[in-house]
């Protein structure tokens, strides 16, 4: 009875993995099945942007294809680039051109559901230039001296110009809050001993009761008399006591041999501003041209 019991069990698991198997070899495949036809030459434009390139063609309404793969070699490194878009896609962007390369040469092929391919089909397309990109580095401290410094607006009772460039943060420099107050803007001058043309101008806010820039421009002259505004702030300074600044690297286009920072407006829009100390920094400007380098 045991043995027979043992056959049964046998018999019934057999013809389940039989009617598992029927099933699996039986499985309709669905979606595009028939030879794909890739999209005509003629249909795909392009256009060149700072860095890219974006294609765009048209898919005919009876389109013949599951997807297509869009394949390029890029010049910079000879490595082949592959993407893969959908029969609803009809765009896209190709980003880390370079103009300098000339033509690229995209290659686009169609492919059904079951990975089948139609015959390929070569756009050629260029990049647009990539800008230039500059940054600045600090240089050295070119140590100012009290007599270099001049002001339009010394409060005559306190904060002397010279406390600007002498080294400590607990002293200040004061326009006039007495009577007769002048109202913005107010400068101080620096006269070099020597020309400048890369640069970068710190300052430190008063440590104690403040009447920082709220905004500000940088001037410079070679005379002295005829200025020229070279840089410019009108948001975001700091304001919190012994709270300090740094201009990004400014680049005056030309040499000069004087130098004034106007303050437009003060934080409380009062007509007089302090500060406690300031430095200016020789920079060096780097350039980086990925179209020439």
């Amino acid at each position: 009875m045991k043995i027979f019991k043992y056959l049964f069990a046998a018999a019934i698991a057999c013809a389940a993995f039989a009617s598992c198997d029927d099933n699996f070899t039986n499985i309709e495949e669905t979606g595009y099945l028939a030879q794909p036809k890739t999209i005509d030459a003629s249909s795909v434009t392009s256009e060149a942007l700072p860095g890219a390139i974006k294609l765009r063609w048209t898919v005919p309404a009876d389109s013949s294809f599951s997807y297509m793969k869009i394949s390029y070699v890029n010049p910079a490194n000879q490595q082949k680039v592959t993407n893969v878009v959908s029969i609803y896609t009809d765009s896209l962007l190709i980003t880390n051109t370079l103009k300098r390369y000339g033509d690229y040469t995209f290659t686009f092929q169609a492919f059904n559901d079951k990975g089948d391919a139609g015959q390929p089909v070569e756009v050629k397309a260029q990049s647009g230039a990539v800008p230039p990109t500059i940054s600045y580095e600090k240089e050295d401290e070119v140590k100012l001296s009290a007599n270099q410094l001049s002001t339009d607006d010394q409060e005559p009772s306190e904060g002397p110009i010279k406390n600007l460039v002498d080294g400590n943060s607990n002293t200040f420099f004061h326009t006039r809050w007495s009577k007769p107050q002048k109202p913005m803007p107010q400068y101080v001058q620096i006269d070099f001993k020597e020309a400048h043309q890369v640069f970068m101008l710190y300052y430190q806010n008063r440590n104690g009761s403040q009447r920082p820039p709220a905004a500000f421009e940088i001037q410079v002259s070679n005379d002295g008399q005829s200025w020229e505004k070279v840089f410019e702030v009108s948001s975001g300074l700091p304001t919190a006591k012994s709270s300090e600044y740094t201009t990004p690297g400014i680049d005056a286009g030309k040499t000069f041999t004087h130098l004034r920072f106007v303050v437009t407006r003060e934080a409380s829009n009062s007509s007089f501003f302090c500060l406690a100390e300031m430095k200016f920094y020789n920079a060096k400007k780097i350039v980086y041209d990925p179209e020439n380098d």
